[in-house]
C-alpha cells in the first residue's frame, strides 16, 4: 500500500473505531504504535539537546506522554508540558500520564502561572519542540489557552514535529482563521488528512511522514473500498 491514502477525520475515526470493536486491538496499544513510531521519526531526524513535549488533554497528549516515556528510555532528555490540569485527562491518555509521571520524567503544568513566564525560556533551550496539543477533532479557531500556547511556540523558532497534524489545523479543511502550529516535520497515522492539500497548508505541516499504528491492511482496505 504505498500510494497516498487521504482519509477524512469521519474515516479516521471509523478505522480506529473498527480497529478495536471489530479486529479486537485494544485502543492503548494504537496509541503505544503511534507514540513509539514518532520517537523512532525524531530519533531518525537527530536530537541533539533537550525535546519538549507540549501535550493538550486528549489522545493527541497521550501520544505525547509515550513519545516522552521512549525518548527517555533511550537516553534523551524529554520535558513534558501539560497545557490541561491532570484532571481533565482520561482513557488511555491518562494511563500514559500516570505512567510518565511515575517515570521520573519532568512534567511542569501551564496552569501555574510561574511556569507560564518560564515557557519561552523551556522553549528557547530545546532541540525539538513536539506538538501533541490538539489533534483531529478539533474543529473551528482555537480557543484559550492553547491559542496563547500556539503563539508563543511559534515565536521561538524551534524546530517542531507536530504529532498527527499541526495544532490548529483543520484535519478536513486546511489551516483555520486562528493560530496554527507552523511544523518543521508531521508525523501523521495511517493516512494524509484532507487538510493537508489545501493550498499553503504545506506551511505548517512541513514534510508529512504517515506512520503505520498496526491497523490492519484489510480494514484499511475496506475503508477505502467505502468511499
Amino acid at each position: 500500500m504505498n500510494a497516498k491514502i487521504v482519509l477524512s477525520r469521519k474515516w479516521i475515526r471509523e478505522v480506529d473505531r473498527r480497529a478495536v470493536d471489530a479486529y479486537g486491538i485494544p485502543s492503548i496499544v494504537l496509541m503505544e504504535n503511534a507514540g513509539r513510531g514518532t520517537a523512532d521519526l525524531l530519533c531518525r531526524l537527530g536530537i541533539d539537546g533537550a525535546v519538549l513535549i507540549l501535550c493538550g488533554r486528549g489522545n493527541n497528549a497521550g501520544d505525547g506522554f509515550v513519545i516522552a516515556r521512549h525518548l527517555d528510555l533511550r537516553g534523551f532528555h524529554p520535558e513534558v508540558v501539560l497545557c490541561t490540569t491532570p484532571d481533565q485527562l482520561k482513557g488511555d491518555a491518562l494511563v500514559n500520564f500516570e505512567i510518565v509521571r511515575k517515570s521520573g520524567i519532568r512534567i511542569h503544568e501551564l496552569t501555574s502561572p510561574i511556569f507560564q513566564q518560564h515557557l519561552p525560556e523551556r522553549l528557547g533551550a530545546a532541540d525539538w519542540v513536539v506538538d501533541a496539543v490538539l489533534g483531529t477533532g478539533t474543529v473551528g479557531p482555537v480557543r484559550p489557552p492553547f491559542d496563547e500556547v500556539i503563539a508563543i511556540l511559534n515565536r521561538s523558532g524551534k524546530k517542531v514535529l507536530a504529532v498527527d497534524l499541526p495544532s490548529g489545523l483543520d484535519c478536513d479543511g486546511g489551516p483555520t482563521d486562528g493560530p496554527v502550529v507552523r511544523a518543521d516535520v508531521t508525523a501523521t497515522f495511517v493516512a494524509w488528512k484532507p487538510g493537508f492539500l489545501v493550498k499553503e497548508a504545506e506551511n505548517y505541516t512541513g514534510e508529512v511522514h504517515v506512520l503505520d499504528i498496526g491497523t490492519p491492511r484489510m480494514l484499511i482496505e475496506e475503508i477505502l473500498g467505502r468511499l
